[in-house]
């Protein structure tokens, strides 16, 4: 993408045009950012708010043992009405259950909710509240936390569930060999927390982001399975940067031409980009992408089989990933435009080399944030644990049986809600957006075989900066942190939602929060468009 340059007069006087343009107006309340909109959207965002008893939208008897009254280190003006703990899948017996967060939206309330997983498999959804859609955002390289302006709870109420059992505080063992199984002891607990919380008929929103894009389809479809609106009202559906698809061939059929577009952020001399161009063409790769990267897509993809040990030349991604390392020591899959210094990370996984400054042990292992959370003090909680499927074998040798979502849980999400937007960060390397594309051609929906029209419509994001705008302002520098632009490619057809995403990675709602706080907007049915 290409941006023009701009002098500071230049942008100041264009931006006075643009704010006095009636067009800018139309176009920001079809979009969802009138003026009223922004407003309200600074307040909640910046402002924490004192909750007292009387004003807690969902403190009953029932829930109080429930209630975070503070986080420690977190600032009391952070904290707006929250909860958090284990319920069980089964009432009578607490050794199996999940472990969630619960936040009702920071406005005027709603009747729906939207439950978040993070993936792995094995990785905890507290990363998706503490560092990418939360209210509270403590990220890489933070020396302390800071209120995200740009959360979900300022759209609607949330859940982040440590998804499968096994994964952070959620206790008991694994025992799945495929996702109808979790999906199952999800519907028990989610049926658990509604009555708990006194919640029904409301909206129900599952959303996540890499290996989620096995979980969500999954359990929206077992949501779908239970004909009962008054619980499991399931109205839409996100995945960010999927796996969706056969994801273990993916990325190796993608890598190449991610390296031809972004090799100016790797680093890769010319000798090696041409020994990886040459491989592309020779293990049929290149081939393959043109014949089955077509709108409409012309035939139905035939599955690619790696085997890395028996042909290591064909197995580019993970060349890639270990030669990138040599190149930049800090290299981070997920945000591959990153250099030198490695981040510490709050959560201690800023990539996958596990760093947190020396003596800054990860949030939510410490004893007194167990404590405030009503988590188990005994429990050694870590990022991302695992194994939580235990079968023989499925892709990447993750014990995970269950067939790909493509073939017949996620299209039939689609069909029921016609409200689902999958969506891939333009940088990331953990998962690529031209194999997430090639899984979406390769799946039938509402009639029809893949996306019958390329993506081609631009995705502009209005909404202005109000994370760092006291910042812009201290420096002398106000205004220049205008609203983006042109920051991604959007396409729709039949019920379905496309959004690529530049200058993002794979956590899109920590990389893009503007971005991602669109998507929301549109999920939600607030906005016809991204």
């Amino acid at each position: 993408m290409k941006l023009p340059t701009w002098n500071w007069l230049t942008l100041v006087a264009s931006l006075l045009l643009t704010v006095a343009s009636g067009n800018h107006r139309d176009v920001s309340h079809r979009r969802g950012f009138t003026p009223q909109a922004l407003e309200d959207l600074r307040a909640r965002s910046l402002y924490g708010r004192d909750t007292p008893v009387a004003d807690r939208l969902y403190y009953t008897n029932a829930t109080k043992e429930y209630f975070v009254e503070s986080l420690p280190d977190i600032p009391k003006s952070f904290m707006t009405e929250m909860y958090s703990g284990i319920i069980p899948v089964n009432m009578s017996d607490d050794s199996r259950g999940f472990f969630y967060v619960f936040q009702p939206r920071v406005g005027p309330p709603v009747k729906e909710i939207t439950i978040w997983f993070n993936g792995g498999p094995g990785c905890s959804s507290l990363e998706g509240f503490f560092q990418e859609n939360g209210r509270i955002q403590w990220s890489w390289g933070q020396y302390s936390p800071q209120i995200n302006p740009y959360s979900w709870v300022n759209l609607t109420n949330m859940l982040w569930v440590e998804y499968p059992i096994g994964v952070g505080f959620s206790p008991g063992n694994a025992t799945a060999i495929n996702e109808e199984e979790p999906a199952a002891e999800f519907i028990q607990f989610f049926k658990n927390f509604q009555t708990i919380f006194n919640i029904s008929d409301y909206k129900i929103y599952v959303t996540g982001e890499s290996y989620a894009g096995r979980y969500v389809p999954y359990v929206a479809n077992a949501m779908l399975d239970q004909n009962d609106t008054t619980h499991f009202n399931l109205s839409g559906a996100l995945v960010y940067d999927p796996c969706i698809g056969s994801f273990d061939y993916a990325n190796a059929l993608s890598v190449y031409p991610f390296i031809e577009q972004y090799n100016n952020i790797l680093g890769f001399n010319h000798s090696y980009v041409s020994s990886l161009a040459d491989r592309d063409k020779k293990c049929g790769y290149a081939e393959y992408r043109k014949e089955y990267m077509h709108f409409p897509p012309n035939a139905t993809q035939p599955p690619l089989y790696l085997n890395s040990t028996a042909d290591p030349d064909c197995d580019l991604w993970n060349e890639v990933y270990d030669n990138a390392y040599g190149v930049n020591p800090c290299f981070n899959v997920y945000e591959p435009n990153l250099q030198c210094p490695l981040l510490s990370d709050p959560l201690g996984f800023p990539s996958d080399l596990i760093y947190s400054y020396p003596g800054l042990p990860p949030y939510f292992n410490r004893t007194d944030v167990k404590k405030a959370m009503h988590a188990p003090v005994t429990t050694d909680w870590e990022l991302c644990t695992g194994p939580v499927f235990v079968a023989d074998g499925g892709p990447e040798d993750y014990g995970d049986l269950s067939a790909d979502p493509l073939q017949g849980v996620l299209p039939r999400v689609i069909e029921a809600t016609n409200r689902v937007l999958i969506s891939n960060g333009a940088l990331d390397l953990e998962i690529l957006t031209n194999g997430t594309m090639l899984a979406i051609q390769n799946m039938t929906w509402n009639g029809k075989q893949g996306f019958q029209k390329a993506p081609s419509k631009p995705i502009v994001i209005k909404i202005g900066d109000i994370q760092y705008e006291e910042v812009f302002e201290s420096s002398g520098l106000g205004g220049l942190d205008s609203y983006q632009g042109v920051m991604g490619v959007q396409h729709f057809e039949r019920g379905l939602m496309w959004a690529e995403t530049y200058l993002s990675g794979h956590m899109q709602p920590q990389f893009q929060p503007r971005s991602s706080f669109r998507h929301m907007q549109w999920l939600l049915g607030r906005t016809d468009a991204l």
